[in-house]
Order: C-alpha cells, then sequence, then structure tokens
C-alpha cells in the first residue's frame, strides 16, 4: 500500500465511533415527513431537522415554476454566466432581489459555500486583516484562508469585544485593510447577531462588513428580509435559496460599485457553470411568495417561542435566540447521539451535532421548526426527550 494510502487508512482508524460520519438517504412522505430508504419497513418521520422552515420546496407554486422553467429552456445553463449561462430567469431573479432586499445589485452562485469564497476574495487579500465572530461559518473561514489574510476572532455576537479589537488594529495600522464577518442567524446556535450595532462599530473604523444571511432570509427581519435589512453600512449580504426558499443556489447582494467589483473580479462566479434555471424559477416563486405573505415569518418565531417555553417548562434549558432553530445542548457526543436515536424511536428525525461543527463538549440536537409541522408536535417531542435536567425532583413517599 503506498505511504498516503496507509497515512488515510491510519486517520479513518483513528477517529472515534461517536465522530464518524454516514449518509444517510430519506425520502419525502408528506408534509413535513421523511421516510428512510432502507429498510423498506421504517416508519415516516416527522422532520425536526432540515432547513425547509417555510415549506416551499413542495409550495405548488414553485413546484410550477421550477418545472415551466425546465419544459421551456432545460435543467442546465450549460455555461458561466459570463459565456452563455446567463438566462432571463437570472436577470429576473437578481432584479426582484435586489429591489426586495433594498440593494443595487445581486449576482447568483450555485451554492452558499461558494457565495460566501467569493464574497471574502472579494474584499480581503494577505494585506487585509480580518475579525470574524468566534461561530462563523466554516466557508468563511475557507474564503479567509483562500484570500491569504490574517485572522483574528472576536467574541461571539460581542459588539465591545469586536470595539476593543477594532480599535488595537487601527493602532497597529492605521491605513490597513479591515474585513468584518457575521452571520445573522447561527445555525447551529440558533442566536442573532447585533448586526445594526456591527455595522455602526464597521462604520466607525472603515471596516466593510459582511453578513451571511442564509438561515434568516424569509423568516427574521421586515417582511423575512433579514436582519440586515435597511443597515446601509453592510457592505455584502450572503444568502442561499437551498433554506426557506425551498430551491438552492445562493446569492450575494450589494450596492452598485461592489456588485460590479464582484462580477469583474471573482473567479468563484466567472468560473463556474451558472444557477440552473429550473432552480432560479423556483426560488423567484418562493420570493413572490414571502413579498404576498410577509407575516409568515412572524408566525413561525411565535410557534419558536411556544416551543422555547415548553421545553424550559419541562425542565430543559431554554434555547438561545428567538428564532426556528432550536439546539439542546447535551454535552458528550455519545449523549446527543443517544438522544437522536430515543427520538428517532418515536418517531422523530433530529441531528446530533458533533464537533467539529461544535467547540468540544457541546454536543447537541439541533431541532429546526417548519412552517407546515402538525399540531401536537411540541407534545411529542417533549413526551419523548422526558422530564430535562433542570426539571424538579419529587420527595421520595417516606
Amino acid at each position: 500500500m503506498p505511504p498516503w494510502r496507509q497515512q488515510l487508512r491510519d486517520a479513518l482508524a483513528a477517529l472515534p465511533a461517536a465522530r464518524s460520519r454516514a449518509l444517510r438517504t430519506l425520502e419525502p412522505a408528506g408534509a413535513a415527513s421523511l421516510q428512510p430508504a432502507p429498510p423498506d419497513d421504517a416508519l415516516p418521520l416527522l422532520d425536526l431537522a432540515s432547513n425547509d422552515y417555510l415549506g416551499l420546496s413542495r409550495h405548488p407554486a414553485v413546484l410550477a415554476a421550477a418545472a415551466a422553467e425546465l419544459a421551456a429552456g432545460g435543467l442546465g445553463a450549460g455555461a458561466s454566466r459570463l459565456v452563455t449561462g446567463t438566462r432571463p430567469i437570472h436577470q429576473q431573479l437578481e432584479a426582484a432581489l435586489a429591489a426586495w432586499l433594498g440593494r443595487e445589485r445581486v449576482l447568483l452562485f450555485p451554492s452558499g459555500f461558494q457565495a460566501n469564497l467569493a464574497a471574502v476574495a472579494s474584499l480581503a487579500d494577505r494585506h487585509t486583516l480580518v475579525l470574524a465572530d468566534r461561530l462563523i461559518h466554516h466557508s468563511l473561514l475557507v474564503g479567509v484562508r483562500a484570500s491569504g489574510a490574517r485572522l483574528r476572532r472576536f467574541a461571539h455576537n460581542d459588539p465591545a469585544d469586536l470595539e476593543r479589537r477594532l480599535h488595537a488594529a487601527r493602532r497597529e495600522r492605521p491605513d490597513g485593510r479591515l474585513l468584518v464577518l457575521c452571520e445573522s442567524l447561527y445555525s447551529m446556535e440558533g442566536t442573532s447577531a447585533p448586526v445594526a450595532a456591527l455595522a455602526a462599530l464597521c462604520l466607525r473604523h472603515d471596516a466593510p462588513l459582511l453578513v451571511d444571511e442564509a438561515h434568516a432570509l424569509g423568516v427574521l427581519g421586515p417582511g423575512g428580509r433579514g436582519l440586515a435589512h435597511g443597515v446601509s453600512p453592510v457592505a455584502i449580504v450572503s444568502g442561499t435559496f437551498g433554506k426557506a426558499f425551498g430551491s438552492g443556489g445562493a446569492f450575494l447582494a450589494a450596492d452598485a460599485l461592489v456588485g460590479d467589483w464582484l462580477l469583474q473580479s471573482s473567479g468563484a462566479f466567472r468560473y463556474t457553470t451558472a444557477l440552473a434555471p429550473p432552480l432560479a424559477a423556483g426560488a423567484l416563486a418562493a420570493l413572490r411568495h414571502l413579498e404576498a405573505t410577509p407575516s409568515v415569518g412572524l408566525a413561525l418565531a411565535e410557534r419558536a417561542a411556544r416551543w422555547r417555553d415548553g421545553l424550559e417548562a419541562a425542565g430543559w434549558p431554554r434555547p438561545p435566540g428567538d428564532g426556528p432553530i432550536l439546539p439542546l445542548l447535551l454535552g458528550a457526543d455519545a449523549e446527543a447521539l443517544a438522544a437522536q436515536r430515543r427520538l428517532e424511536a418515536a418517531g422523530l428525525l433530529t441531528v446530533a451535532i458533533r464537533p467539529p461543527t461544535v467547540p468540544e463538549g457541546t454536543a447537541r440536537l439541533r431541532l429546526v421548526l417548519r412552517q407546515d409541522l402538525p399540531t401536537g408536535s411540541l407534545e411529542r417531542l417533549l413526551a419523548a426527550l422526558g422530564p430535562g435536567p433542570l426539571a424538579p425532583r419529587h420527595a421520595l413517599a417516606p
């Protein structure tokens, strides 16, 4: 065996069982349910794990728009946007998103990971110092490494710590290039960033702010427009269609100057086949649905508050934040996996999130709310979980 293959084999053998991952096949099985396959005799599971917050991946208007585009123009774009890959549906979606978000320019990308790489690369190079929230998404960290920029982390959602680090950076290099990275809704924590406060600090210190809105768009902010909506100092908004929009692909939104710089300079945009037109059509239909039902995010937030109240009343630590992501911290990897299996036995699909996705010692169940969950879903969850660690202990009978 060549040495490089032996090294891979040794590394895999050293991986603890509780850290090993495996792919699993699941099929849609009605509203808010997924069917494991195989085994064939497995029962459908109530979906408390995916990011289809509004159930739009199966909305009739979204499916019809994608099908119409597929029938009219085929499946793929066939080339990059700067060759022959730009279709009318791309331009329609970009214009509609720009108007909805109050930004001057939007560019589409095939994935959120790719969009974040492009966003960081457009504003950072080896002469840049990047200040990133300690819990920032992996794609943004990869973007920083690829850019050659220096990286420093600030405490999670802590404007005071960011301000200290901005002051220190300006003392070290008064004219140095800076970039600040945050998410608006953190996908594993459920917490929301104080975007306006962070943006004000960035404006004061001449540091562009990039906000990843992937999990907030459609469910948080005015009309579901995200937490960066109306915050003009934000230089770039990154968003995806694979979550609340129920489609696939991603985008970057900015002003005309930054948008044109992305178009002219971004290899991640230039050298990739354009977003599949049927996905763009589905995303545009989802956007029209959000425009027509601007209160849908508020309804989901109200449900999230009821779930947090119910979990807390049952003795579980109240999940942080106010969005549709509710993490239940369990600590050890094995404990999180056992809880996942226990809920699945009760017909509930959740996923144990373990390091390196989250910090050591903070393995958790990540509960995700959907608009189309049936009545009684919370009661099913609480019955399967049982009393939490903070539930009062009844005195033993004499």
